[in-house]
């Protein structure tokens, strides 16, 4: 099967690629915009109610790192309040990049972002007995040298609410509408970090609304949309990107890591033309080799396979989340359910401290969180109203593949979920050069990963596979992807 057939057509997925973004040299000029900046501020009121946190639950003592979280109102009237904690960068925050981070899901909080994979501190787990949560400062953290913010998008997700029932209807087009109205915001309420270089990065889902928003930040600069936004590029993990790319990559993941066998491989790569997504029910030969891989893969655990898998209880029917057609999200969902088993360790456990201490009323006076706007917390919001109505973010790649944007995709190699197969099949389709060859990148003398260099004129895109990691790579290997985002925001070679 020739992998550009399923390729969708950029031309009725999405408008006309964008105007060129501006030159270099007045791309690198953002002063210019603060008298503009200031005014919008004055005119609007767009002030968040900011607060600098000190002090939290858990962490023994004043915190060491500036920590700001708060709110910004997005939409009509402002009546949709997105949540957000700000990292500024502990090293030298005037000169160092910045970063808006999200999260997957749809409508998983970027609280899980902060705590497990690249915040300033994480659970101690130890010992751990029942009361509240405590940390200790996170060693790898991405904040020693970039400033982060997690924003809980779209409205409904973590801590962000809205006055109105109907705003929590969400697609995806709504979704990056907020995200980018929230950026705009943000960087006007903190007008000095104007002149940083500025990343837009996410994981899993983010893998869809993410190229969008990038898109959208060039098409407003292009436009003289204040303020000028100094975007110099992009970041995703184990991104989704395309549904048919990602769901059919999974049986030629799983031979690879021989969790099914060479024959039934072949028979079944014959019998289905190499589709596994839409298979014909008349294909019974087909069918057959489906529910047989089904049945190989069904108690592998689709974050990580080499992890045990999480027993929890579901209202879903056994069909829905069976084999590689499996959801993600049921893998995200139910862990607040799963019961301990002394047996085995399972990571979904980790992720109930996180409901402890988000759903503390001590923590949330600590956060400023708005009173009753939130009832209990929980990581992956499955009762969200989104509607996914993107099916491919692959022609915004495309279109963004012309710019002078960096971007660094990288893929836990061990993720079952969106394989690191389906990430390189659609990264070839965007038919750029290859500049420096498949070879591996090292932490502390060993084999991290491998990479692979990209550049398409003045873009550039770095592939990186962070070898043994998971779904979400930072969770599983946090010192090489420290050590990943590092040198790539510094440019220095892998």
């Amino acid at each position: 099967m020739s992998s550009s057939t399923h390729f969708p057509s950029s031309a009725t997925l999405l408008p006309p690629p964008p105007p060129s973004p501006l030159p270099m040299a007045d791309r690198t000029k953002p002063r210019k915009w603060f008298l503009g900046v200031f005014l919008l501020l004055a005119l609007s009121g767009a002030v968040s109610g900011a607060k600098v946190v000190k002090e939290l639950p858990g962490y023994d003592g004043e915190l060491p790192f500036y920590l700001e979280t708060g709110y910004i109102g997005v939409g009509d009237m402002e009546e949709s309040q997105l949540f957000y904690y700000f990292v500024e960068s502990q090293r030298s925050p005037t000169l160092d990049p910045i970063i808006l981070w999200l999260t997957g899901g749809p409508g998983c909080s970027v609280l899980s972002a902060f705590l497990y994979e690249s915040g300033p501190i994480e659970f101690n787990y130890g010992g751990y007995n029942g009361t509240l949560p405590t940390f200790h400062l996170n060693p790898y953290t991405w904040t020693a040298g970039l400033s982060i913010i997690y924003v809980d998008a779209p409205v409904g997700t973590g801590f962000s609410y809205s006055t109105t029932a109907e705003n929590y209807a969400i697609n995806d087009y709504k979704s990056v509408d907020q995200t980018y109205e929230f950026l705009r915001k943000w960087l006007m309420n903190h007008p000095q970090y104007l002149e940083n270089q500025l990343y837009v990065g996410g994981d899993s889902y983010s893998g869809i609304p993410l190229p969008m928003i990038v898109e959208k930040i060039l098409k407003g600069n292009n436009a003289g949309v204040a303020p000028y936004l100094n975007l110099k590029g992009y970041v995703l993990g184990n991104p989704k990107t395309d549904d048919y790319i990602d769901v059919n990559s999974r049986v030629p993941f799983a031979h690879r890591m021989t969790l099914i066998s060479d024959e039934l491989y072949k028979d079944a790569k014959v019998a289905c033309g190499g589709d596994y997504v839409t298979v014909n029910a008349s294909n019974a030969e087909c069918v057959t080799y489906i529910d047989e891989i089904d049945d190989m893969i069904l108690e592998i655990n689709l974050m990580q396979i080499l992890e045990p898998i999480c027993k929890t209880a579901s209202s879903r029917p056994v069909e829905s989340i069976k084999g590689i057609r499996r959801s993600m999200e049921e893998d995200y969902e139910g862990f607040l359910a799963a019961q301990a088993n002394p047996a085995y360790w399972c990571r979904d456990y980790n992720y109930v401290l996180a409901g402890i201490w988000a759903n503390n009323k001590d923590v949330r006076a600590a956060l400023g969180v708005r009173e009753g706007t939130k009832g209990v917390w929980t990581r992956c919001n499955s009762t969200l109203a989104y509607t996914k109505t993107v099916t491919s973010s692959i022609p915004y790649h495309k279109n963004l593949s012309s710019t002078a944007l960096r971007a660094l995709i990288y893929s836990g190699d061990h993720d079952l979920s969106v394989t690191h197969i389906g990430t390189q099949i659609w990264i070839h389709s965007l038919d750029l050069t290859v500049y420096t060859d498949w070879r591996p990148w090292f932490v502390d003398g060993q084999v991290a990963g491998y990479t692979v260099e990209y550049i398409n004129d003045d873009f550039t895109l770095d592939y990186v596979t962070v070898k043994g990691a998971g779904h979400v790579a930072p969770e599983y290997k946090p010192k090489e992807c420290y050590e990943m985002m590092d040198r790539w925001l510094a440019t220095y070679p892998f």
